[in-house]
Parts: C-alpha cells; structure tokens; sequence
C-alpha cells in the first residue's frame, strides 16, 4: 500500500497546484485588460487535463477490479502505462529550487555537505562518483555563453567521431533536451526508461534516508551521469548549473579538462554580490593536475581565478583571440552569431584540443602542451592551427535559443535568451546589427516588437533599459505560460515554484518600467545601434506602445496578426482580444515585415519556439 498512497499523494499535490493556478489567475485577472471576457473561461481550463497519475490509480486489474500497483525493485519500478508525460510529472514535484538554494546560502562555507549529500543520492541511485571517472568529461563554468562553449566543443569532438554526451540547462521545450546524445535530446522512450530506473532506487530507498529526495536539478543531473554509462558514451559535455564549487555537478572528481567563460553578475545570493566572490565560485571546478583554460577576463576575477588555480594546483591558460588561430582557408565561421561567441569559441577549440591531446588521438595539427604538475599559474594558450574537423565543428553548431534567427514570411523571429546586464549588451548589438541588415531589403516599414519576460532575482528594469535604444514599436510582456489550454508537453514547462499572481505581477511591473524609461528617452540620434534610415516605424519622440498578455499563445498570435502561417494553423486556437487591442495593431498588419525579438528568459525563448519552431512540435 505504501506505493497507492504515494501515488495519490502525488495526484493531491498537483491537484492542488492547479486549484492554487486558478486562483490566482481570478485574483489578478482584473488587471489584464488585453483579453475579451470569454478568455476567463478558457484560462480557467488550464492543466485540466491534470496528472496521468489519476488515470494509473483508476486502473483496475479487468478480472480482480483490484487497483493496479507496481512491484518495485532495484532496477527500475514497474509502472502500468507509465508514459513520459507522467515521468515529467513525477519529475517536477521534485521541483524544491527555492529550499535547495536556501540551503546553498546555509552552507555556502561547508561545500562538502553539499557534495557529500550529493555523493548519497548518487549512491542511492546505483552510482559511485568513481564510474564518472569512466565518462571522460569536459567541465565548463562561467556566467555567460557556458552553454554556447560546450555546443562548440560537443560539436568538434563529434565531427572526430566521438560518440558524445552533453548535458546542459535549461532545457527550452522538453526536459530531455537537457540530456543529449550525438548532439540530439535522448528521445521520450529512453528518458521515459531511464527515469524509472533511477527514480525507483532512489524512492524505494528514502524512507532509509529520513525520507529524502533528490531536488529537480540534482536529479536530473544523476540522470544525466546514468544516461551516459548506460549509452557508453566516449565523452561528457557537463554544464555547470549555478556557480561551481557548490554546484551538484562539482561531484566529478576527474575531468580530463576545464573551462571558464566571460564572468560577471549573476545569482548574487548564492554566489556573491562581487564578480570576485563570483569568480572563487566558478574556480572551484578546477582540479589538481586537470588542465583548465579561461577566456580573458577583467582584472579582479582574473586574479582570483589565478590564486585559485595555484591553490588548487591546476596549470591554466588563458584562451587566445579568434582571430589569432592560424587558418589556411581565412577566417573561421561560426555556427552561432554574434561578436560575443568568438570568445566561446576559442575556449571550446582549447577545450577540445586539450581533450583529444589527453586521449593521445595523432594529429599533427595539435601540438602539445605542458600539462604537468609543474604548469601551474596562468599561462597565454597558443593559437594553433585547427584541423578540418574542428573547423566544420565551429561552422556546423547549432544551439537554439541563443542569437537565433527565425523567418516566416513576413514575420523574423530574433530569439536570445540573454538575461544579465553583459548578455543583453551583446543581444543588442547582434540584434542591431542583425535587423538593420533585413530592414535595409524589406521593401518597405519595418515594425519592431520586443516580447519581454524575466525571472528570478534579476533587475528587469535594468535589463529595458539597455533595450531602449533599439527602438521598438510595440514591447509585449507576458508570463512563461506557453498557452492558456494545456497541451501534450505543457509539463515540462510547469513551474510550481513561482505562482502565477507573482509572474502576472512581474509582467505589470515590466511593462511601468517601460513607460518610464521611454518617458526618458533622448531623441534618436548618434547614439543609437542603427542608423537614422533603418529607424522602424515609430516617430521620434513617441512612446512605443506595451501590452501585456497572460500566456506566450495569445503574445504570439496578437503581434504576428495572422501573417505567421504556423500561428494561423487550425491546431492553434485563437484567443481573442478585446476590440480595442485589435485596433492597435493596425501597423502590424500595414508594415511590410515584424521583427520580434524574444528575450530576458530562456524559458520564454522556449516557449516561443514551442509554437513557431515545427521541429520542437511534441
């Protein structure tokens, strides 16, 4: 019986969760004028479709009438139709951030409780920390573009051959993106197996262990390092998740090499509010002997990083420009856009070159490097001559969600998840540069909107205000609910952490900060990233107009006005606006294209690409 009632207590919780969603939706509904009112209803409908954990309990054996439960044992529980929308379920009730990241503070001077609890969930799980030693990892930290350095340095070693593993966060749709084989997200069938058997050893096991559970992260992080044995991977790609030295992921004992990317300002609770206290963070992957590369990096954090590495006893270097790699064919091309990814790249090159002269693989292209005990302290790296496998690795990158451009007809989507003050300096430039180019073959107006959202403890008013000069048209807030009905992977988007009156309140608080710093703004001059002949429709002057809407469907559909052929699909329900709404869109459906650019969360790039990427489709 112990399993029943855990099962229905799980149905209760999310139950629960999806009264307290509608609850708060009627709470702050008054305030949202866009929708007209036969939306309450169908908003109201949000997450009816609840847990499979309600059918799996009206099971019935056909010949007892029994209810059906499952055996468990130590390899994996054995769960009647148990899909993969109900191992996402189960998944997010794990979903203990919040706690998990007070406990991070509590502890910020002991990390050994953090990896020591870590080390017994791992070992709960059937792990030891020595079988990660099998999985040849790569390790990478940083505050902005780990993700970018890891996709390129993924992507290279798979151009060898290698048969790769990568695991990254957060993931943009589906949670199993976050765990990748070959550079494709493990399909449903094998997370949904996977799942289940790490999930079962670790509950079966609980009641042990003061009735413990991983936290969402944790978790999938174990997932992810059993993924990977079980597929016999010839590398791991592992992503940091926050920080470094507390961070989960810091259980790897032997990497084979380290990086650090640009470092700057972000998580200042859990990690410090200085990019010194930062960067001793970020440092705390690096390992005794294990080399280690960094971009370059302002002053004070260079330091830190340098006392770190000779506390650790790590040789590291710093990465050279792009530009100073010697190619035959000229200048390198990215798969990714934008100025901000050549650091990125030169990291994953080291990354990669370093890795490869570890598993002795000959080429004459990669020269060595001392990498002994004797190398410690902060070294320039060389700029070598890349082979042709890493030159079509850099070119053929891809990574969603990051400088990432859309076309549908009349309708560009520009998608970067920036969400720090260094980041969105760098959205902006690319995207300047990027709609400006379009603009200029357009053929005529061109309307900008900007679909905003931001979450967590960031500065959202400071992140606007570096948006300001890119002159939008119209700026659009909405929460990170990707639709008002619930849809067939609406679970890996749930976030039970933050409720919904909070994230709507937050839209509101968006949308006055815009009004402010327009109010503000000095009239477009030299000062701003494109030119006076590539301005978009607003006049000088005259304030953008803002919208907020309550889900990322109803965003979509009201600024592409029909002219995105994906949006207009019959399978898309249309959500209707109040008349008044309608009107105001009048240049959208006169402009002879709409550049959109999504930013401030990757979650809201997700959910974007959610409805307009086909290839994200459930």
């Amino acid at each position: 019986m112990k399993q029943f009632h855990y099962w229905k207590n799980k149905r209760r919780g999310l139950t629960t969760a999806a009264r307290a969603f509608r609850r708060n939706i009627a709470q702050i509904w008054p305030r949202l004028p866009v929708l007209s009112s036969p939306m309450m209803g169908r908003f109201s409908c949000v997450w009816q479709r609840g847990s499979a954990f309600a059918a799996f309990l009206r099971q019935t054996h056909p010949a007892t009438g029994t209810v059906l439960k499952y055996s468990s044992t130590k390899a994996e529980p054995r769960l009647p139709r148990m899909d993969y929308q109900d191992a996402v379920c189960t998944l997010n009730t794990l979903q203990t951030n919040a706690s998990a990241l007070d406990q991070v503070r509590r502890e910020r001077g002991h990390p050994q409780l953090q990896l020591q609890a870590m080390r017994g969930f791992l070992e709960r799980a059937g792990l030891g920390v020595e079988d990660l030693d099998h999985l040849n990892i790569i390790h990478v930290t940083g505050t902005k573009g780990k993700g970018s350095t890891c996709a390129f340095t993924e992507k290279i070693l798979r151009s060898y051959g290698f048969q790769t593993g990568f695991y990254s966060s957060p993931h943009l749709v589906q949670v199993r993106e976050r765990i990748r084989i070959n550079g494709q997200a493990i399909s449903k069938e094998l997370f949904t197996k996977y799942f289940w058997q790490v999930y079962g050893r670790l509950y079966e096991t609980k009641d042990a262990h003061g009735g413990s559970m991983p936290a969402y992260f944790r978790f999938l992080t174990i997932l992810a390092f059993h993924v990977f044995l079980q597929e016999k991977v010839d590398l791991a790609v592992v992503e940091v998740g926050i920080g470094g030295a507390y961070d989960c992921t810091n259980i790897i004992r032997r990497p084979w090499v380290c990086g650090i990317s640009s470092l700057g300002i972000d998580h200042t609770s859990i990690l410090g509010d200085t990019i010194e206290k930062i960067a001793w963070q970020k440092g705390g992957i690096l390992k005794p002997g294990v080399p280690a590369f960094t971009v370059k990096q302002p002053e004070g954090p260079m330091t830190v990083l340098k006392e770190r590495a000779k506390e650790i006893g790590c040789p590291l270097w710093v990465c050279p420009k792009l530009g100073e790699y010697p190619v035959d064919s000229g200048p390198l091309h990215l798969g990714l856009a934008g100025h901000h990814q050549h650091s990125n790249a030169s990291l994953a090159l080291q990354l990669s070159h370093s890795w490869l002269q570890r598993r002795c693989l000959p080429d004459d292209s990669l020269p060595s490097q001392c990498v002994t005990d004797h190398c410690k302290g902060v070294l320039p790296a060389d700029g070598f001559n890349p082979s042709p496998n890493m030159v079509k690795g850099l070119a053929d990158t891809e990574w969603p969600g990051r400088t990432q451009t859309l076309n549908h007809g009349p309708v560009t989507y520009f998608l970067d998840g920036a969400h720090t003050t260094r980041s969105m300096l760098a959205c902006v430039q690319w995207f300047s540069e990027a709609a400006a180019q379009q603009e200029r073959t357009a053929g005529g107006p061109v309307a900008r909107v900007l679909l905003f959202n931001a979450t967590g403890e960031r500065d959202s008013a400071a992140l606007l205000k570096l948006l300001v000069p890119c002159h939008f048209d119209f700026a659009v807030f909405c929460p990170n609910i990707t639709e008002a009905i619930a849809s067939c992977n609406a679970a890996d988007q749930q976030n039970f952490n933050v409720s919904v009156e909070n994230m709507l309140t937050r839209c509101l608080d968006n949308q006055r900060s815009w009004h402010l710093l327009n109010d503000h703004e000095e009239k477009p001059g030299a000062d701003l990233l494109i030119s006076r002949d590539t301005l978009p429709l607003v006049a000088s002057g005259q304030r953008s107009e803002t919208l907020v809407f309550p889900c990322i469907l109803s965003a979509l559909q009201w600024l592409s006005q029909g002219r995105d052929s994906i949006l207009a699909h019959p399978d898309k329900r249309v959500i209707p606006v109040k008349p008044s709404v309608t009107a105001k869109a009048a240049p959208l459906r006169d402009a002879a294209g709409i550049h959109v650019l999504v930013t401030g969360s990757l979650h809201l790039v997700g959910g974007v690409l959610k409805h307009v990427d086909p290839s994200f489709a459930c």
